[in-house]
């Protein structure tokens, strides 16, 4: 499929994508002062499509506007409708959403005075992001040699455009070293999470991940968190080095893109038997259970795209408002 034909939603109008231009001279063109959300619908079990957690990655893309001091221009009831719309428009049965709101053409210089804000949403179909065979037999990652960037480097809680060069230096050296994704430490050697996503470690059968004082917080990882809790798992939230991960029964990622994807190796060292462990398996086709629309319990979580999934979902069910708590 040709990626760049189709339509985006751009400043409150479907253009077609060929016409959804940025000016040379945009300020986030330049200094990475932007703001970004990745979601994803799925083709649901029942007919029709749905995007899942539509209204909390709108509400994280508010929060990560307010901490940059970036202006929102469009309400989350009008994002959220845009994003059905261009849905409907693209006629993929699964695809990722791409919302985004940075500064365009106008003054130059680290301090932007009066530039244009601009508010886009991009579709597109992207398939297993670390691959289908990562997804079903595990893939192989590194310790990179980057750190994660400090609290007081900049401002962590917003998935901030800029702040992605660091995880694209980590991404390219793994992938240069003959890996598949790269895990990163702060400064204090703790381990943080992936280049874009969550990472979790399961040891007798307990899920420990990093504290949100020190990742992004993932809503595929909060996702994987409520459905540990329901299933009778314990979760903790705790700092650990990399040879707790060395050590650790199962390893998984979680993301957006990345979904949840099992760990079989850490600097070639494999990890517990070297193929996704019972629980990573577990929490994995539970996932995709609730995805699919397939568990019913889950389906608030589901912004129905069609009348089919719609009918499935029960139209108007909000989102929850709140992360789940898990120490």
């Amino acid at each position: 499929m040709d990626d760049t034909r189709g339509y985006a939603w751009l400043d409150g109008k479907m253009v077609p994508l060929e016409d959804a231009n940025v000016h040379i001279k945009a300020h986030s063109l330049h200094y990475g002062l932007g703001v970004f959300e990745g979601t994803r619908f799925y083709a649901q079990s029942t007919g029709g499509r749905a995007v899942f957690r539509l209204e909390d990655h709108l509400r994280r893309l508010e929060g990560s506007a307010k901490i940059v001091q970036l202006d929102m221009l469009y309400g989350r009831q009008e994002l959220h409708e845009a994003s059905l719309d261009l849905v409907r428009k693209c006629g993929l049965e699964s695809g990722y959403l791409r919302h985004l709101v940075f500064l365009g053409a106008g003054p130059m210089g680290l301090y932007p005075k009066g530039n244009p804000i601009h508010t886009s949403i991009l579709c597109w179909p992207w398939g297993a992001y670390l691959g289908e065979e990562g997804l079903s037999h595990g893939i192989r990652c590194k310790i990179s040699s980057f750190s994660r960037h400090s609290p007081n480097a900049t401002l962590l809680k917003a998935k901030a455009t800029g702040n992605y060069l660091n995880s694209i230096l980590a991404k390219r050296e793994a992938v240069g070293s003959g890996y598949d994704e790269a895990i990163l430490l702060d400064a204090q050697g703790n381990v943080t999470e992936g280049s874009g996503e969550n990472l979790f470690i399961v040891r007798h059968g307990r899920l420990e991940t990093p504290p949100l004082t020190s990742v992004l917080a993932g809503i595929t990882r909060d996702t994987i968190m409520q459905l540990a809790i329901d299933e009778g798992l314990e979760v903790r939230q705790q700092y650990f080095a990399r040879d707790e991960v060395y050590l650790a029964d199962e390893v998984f990622l979680t993301g957006t893109a990345a979904e949840l994807t099992p760990v079989r190796e850490v600097d070639d060292r494999q990890i517990g038997e070297g193929r996704p462990g019972p629980v990573t398996r577990r929490l994995q086709e539970l996932f995709f259970r609730v995805i699919r629309g397939q568990e019913e319990r889950y389906r608030h979580w589901l912004a129905p795209v069609d009348e089919a999934a719609a009918s499935a979902a029960g139209a108007g069910v909000a989102a929850t408002d709140e992360p789940v708590a898990a120490n």
